[in-house]
C-alpha cells in the first residue's frame, strides 16, 4: 500500500518510496529503492536473497564480511515494511554514522542513546509515534530499560535488526552480557521479523547466536569472506621491547605517507606514545582510546573521517564505529586477541574496493601477555578454554606459511579458499625448513624439567651450557642434546611451539615458566605423526662467538663490507652505472612495501644481476641469488632497470 509521505524530522527529507505489504513480491521495490536512495542499479552478493527473506517476514542471520553492506539488508526492508525499523546497535559511534548517513540519502531515521539531551529524546520519540521514522537506532543497554520497551511495544515495528552480533555470543571475541538479554526480543515483540547481522563468526558462534536469541526458525547466509584488495602480511617482531616496535611502525607508517590508516595499540599509554612518535615525523597521527573525554573522541574521530592522510592511533575502543572508505592500512602494533578480531580490524581498511593492506607485527611476547588476559577473566572453564585455543589459531596463522587469506576464510569455515595471491605468503613464499626432531627434543627437556623453567634456562639445557648445573640435571637424557643448535635457533623453534599450543607459558609473576601445551598434539609430534616446521632455518651452533649465535653478516659486518667492495672493484663502469640503477629501484620498491631494501635483494645479488646484464627472464633465472618467487615477482622490473627504463 502506498503511504504518505509525512513532512521531515530533524531536516531527514522522507523518500517517496511505495510501502509493500509482507506478502507482496519484494524484488521490485527493493531493486527501485536501492536505485533510488542508494543510487545502485544491483544488490551485491547475499543481498537480494536477505532482503526478499525479510520482506517476507522471516527472521535472518546475515554473516556478511565487512564492507559487504549489511545495513542495507535492513534498512530497505525497514522503509518499505509497515512501521518502525528498531536497530541495535553497540556505541554510540557507530548509531550516530549510520542515522547521519541515512538522514543525507534522505531517510528519516533517529537515534536514542545517553548522549542526547531530553528535549533531542522527546522530539525522537514524538516523530517515532506519529510515523515520521523509518529507522530508530538503540543500544543494548538502552533495551534493558523498562520504559524504553513499553514505549517501543505501543508502536508498530517493521523489523528488529541486531547489528554487530557477534556481541552476543560468550565464543566470540567481543562478548558483551547486555547482548544476551536480546533473545527476550522475541516474546516482547512476538511476529516481527529479526535479522543478526555480523562480519565475524564461526560455525560455534554463529549456532550461540541463533540459541541466545531464539531465532529458532531463521535462514542463515554466511557469504565468502574473501577480500581481494585486502593484501595481508605478518612480520615477526626482532625484540620484545616497545621502542623497537615503535620504532617499526613508525617506518612502515612513513613509508605510506600520504594515505589514511589506523594502527592498533594494546594500550592506552601505547597510543598517546606512538601517535607523538608518528607526529614528530610530520605524520598527521591522533590517539584514540576510552580514557580519553568522550567530546575529544568525537573531534578526533570527525578529524580522522574528514582527512584524506590522517592515521589513528587507536585501541580496540576505536572499530566498529569507523565508516570510513578510503583507509588505505591497517597496522596492528600488537595482535588482537583471535581471528575474528583481527578480521573485523583488518577489515577497516579498503571498504571502497580499492587497494589496501592489513600489516601485524606479533612476538612470543604478545601471545604470552593475551593469555594471561585470558587467565585473569572470570569466564567459565570452558569458555576460557576456547578463548584460549582462538588465541593460539590466530598466532598460527602470523607465523605460519599458508596464504594468509585462505587461512581466515578456513577458519570461517568457507570450503574452496584458494590462494590470495597478494598476501606476503602468496608473493614470497617462504622456504620452509623441518624441525620436528628440534621440536621433539624441546618438548622432551620442557617434560622432564618438569615446567620449573624459563625459556632461557630450557635453552641453556639443550645446549648444556647450564651454570652450575645440578648432577640430577646434567643426568638427564636430554641434556646437552641440542649442543649443534645455536641458542637463536632453539628460541626459533621454542616461539613456534607456543604459537602452536605444543608449549605453554605459566606466567609466574612475570618471570614465565615453560610446560608442555596440548597433550594429545604433543604425542603426535613424539610419533613424528605431526611434523614441525618454521620459516627459517636453525643457526649451527657457533664455537667462536661467547654466546654460540653465529655472527650477524649485516652491514656493519666488517668482512662483508670489504667482499662486497671487491666484487664492487670487479665490476666494469657500465657494470656499476647498472648495479645503481637496481638499487634506486630496490629502494623505489622497498619504499613502497615498507621494508628493508635487503628484503627485496642484497647487494650481492644486485652485484651478480649487474654483472650478468641479462636481457631475457631465462637469463636472469640464471643469476645467483634470484630464485623462482622473486623472478616471477620483480623479474620484469629488473629487465627494465638494466635497460634503463623508468620502472
Amino acid at each position: 500500500m502506498a503511504a504518505a509521505l509525512a513532512a521531515p524530522h530533524n531536516g531527514a527529507m522522507r523518500v517517496a518510496v511505495t510501502r509493500v505489504c509482507p506478502e507482496a513480491d519484494p524484488a521490485d521495490p527493493a531493486r527501485e529503492a536501492l536505485r533510488r536512495i542508494w543510487g545502485h542499479a544491483e544488490f551485491r552478493g547475499l543481498q537480494a536473497d536477505i532482503v526478499a527473506e525479510v520482506m517476507k517476514g522471516g527472521d535472518v542471520l546475515a554473516v556478511l564480511p565487512t564492507g559487504g553492506g549489511k545495513s542495507v539488508c535492513y534498512q530497505i526492508p525497514a522503509i518499505l515494511r509497515p512501521g518502525l525499523g528498531l536497530v541495535v546497535s553497540p556505541l554510540i559511534a557507530l548509531m550516530a554514522d549510520q542515522v547521519e548517513g541515512l538522514k543525507q540519502l534522505g531517510v528519516a531515521a533517529a537515534r536514542l542513546d545517553s548522549g542526547l539531551d531530553p528535549q533531542t529524546r522527546a522530539a525522537v520519540w514524538r516523530a517515532a509515534e506519529a510515523g515520521e521514522l523509518d529507522l530508530l537506532y538503540v543500544s543494548p543497554e538502552g533495551l534493558a530499560q523498562p520504559h524504553l520497551v513499553d514505549r517501543l511495544q505501543r508502536l508498530e515495528l517493521s523489523l528488529i535488526a541486531i547489528d554487530e552480533a557477534h556481541c552476543v555470543s560468550q565464543w566470540g571475541h567481543d562478548f558483551r552480557p547486555d547482548y544476551r538479554t536480546l533473545g527476550r526480543l522475541s516474546e516482547l515483540f512476538p511476529g516481527v521479523p529479526r535479522l543478526a547481522l555480523t562480519a565475524t563468526a564461526d560455525a560455534r558462534t554463529r549456532d550461540d547466536i541463533l540459541s541466545s536469541l531464539h531465532l529458532d526458525e531463521a535462514h542463515v547466509f554466511v557469504d565468502s569472506f574473501a577480500r581481494p584488495n585486502l593484501a595481508l602480511r605478518s612480520e615477526r617482531k626482532q625484540s620484545s621491547g616497545r621502542l623497537a616496535t615503535d620504532r617499526r611502525v613508525a617506518e612502515l607508517v612513513s613509508a605510506r605517507r600520504g594515505k589514511a590508516g589506523i594502527v592498533y595499540c594494546g594500550s592506552r599509554d601505547g597510543t598517546e606514545r606512538l601517535a607523538e612518535l608518528l607526529a614528530m615525523s610530520g605524520v598527521p597521527a591522533l590517539a584514540y582510546h576510552a580514557g580519553l573525554d568522550a567530546a575529544v573522541r568525537d573531534r578526533r574521530l570527525a578529524q580522522f573521517l574528514s582527512d584524506d592522510a590522517g592515521v589513528m592511533v587507536a585501541t580496540i575502543a576505536f572499530g566498529m564505529g569507523v565508516d570510513k572508505p578510503d583507509v588505505r592500512f591497517v597496522i596492528h602494533a600488537d595482535p588482537p586477541g583471535s581471528i575474528e578480531a583481527y578480521w573485523q580490524e583488518v577489515g577497516r581498511a579498503g571498504r571502497d574496493g580499492d587497494p589496501a593492506e592489513g600489516i601485524t607485527l606479533y612476538g612470543p611476547s604478545d601471545i604470552a601477555w593475551a593469555l594471561r588476559r585470558i587467565d585473569g577473566r572470570d569466564m567459565r572453564p570452558e569458555v576460557k578454554a576456547v578463548q584460549v585455543r582462538k588465541v593460539r589459531q590466530l598466532y598460527a596463522m602470523l607465523d605460519g606459511a599458508v596464504c594468509r587469506a585462505a587461512a581466515v576464510r578456513n577458519y570461517f569455515g568457507e570450503a574452496g579458499a584458494g590462494r590470495c595471491g597478494v598476501c606476503d605468503i602468496c608473493r614470497d613464499p617462504p622456504a620452509l625448513t623441518d624441525v620436528t626432531e628440534a621440536a621433539q627434543k624441546a618438548l622432551a627437556a620442557v617434560q622432564r624439567l618438569g615446567g620449573r623453567l624459563g625459556r632461557g634456562r630450557v635453552i641453556d639445557h639443550l645446549t648444556g651450557r647450564t651454570k652450575d648445573v645440578r648432577p640430577e640435571e646434567a643426568a638427564l637424557s636430554t641434556y646437552g642434546i641440542g649442543r649443534d643448535i645455536a641458542p637463536r635457533g632453539w628460541r626459533d623453534v621454542i616461539d613456534h611451539l607456543l604459537f602452536e599450543g605444543l608449549l605453554a607459558e605459566d606466567p609466574n609473576d612475570g618471570k614465565p615458566l615453560l610446560a608442555l601445551g596440548d597433550g594429545d598434539a604433543v604425542r603426535e609430534v613424539y610419533r613424528g605423526q605431526r611434523r614441525i616446521a618454521i620459516r627459517r632455518a636453525l643457526d649451527a651452533h657457533d664455537p667462536s662467538t661467547r654466546s654460540g649465535d653465529p655472527r650477524r653478516r649485516g652491514r656493519g659486518d666488517g668482512a662483508a663490507r670489504e667482499a662486497r667492495s671487491a666484487a664492487m672493484d670487479s665490476l666494469s663502469a657500465a657494470a656499476r652505472e647498472r648495479f645503481e640503477r637496481l638499487r634506486a629501484w630496490r629502494r623505489a620498491r622497498a619504499s613502497e612495501q615498507g621494508v628493508p631494501p635487503y628484503v627485496i635483494f642484497h647487494d650481492a645479488a644486485l652485484i651478480e644481476i649487474a654483472r650478468a646484464n641479462p636481457a631475457r627472464r631465462a637469463d636472469l633465472a640464471d643469476v645467483q641469488g634470484v630464485g623462482q618467487a622473486k623472478l616471477d615477482r620483480y623479474g620484469r622490473d629488473v629487465l627494465a632497470a638494466l635497460a634503463g627504463g623508468d620502472d
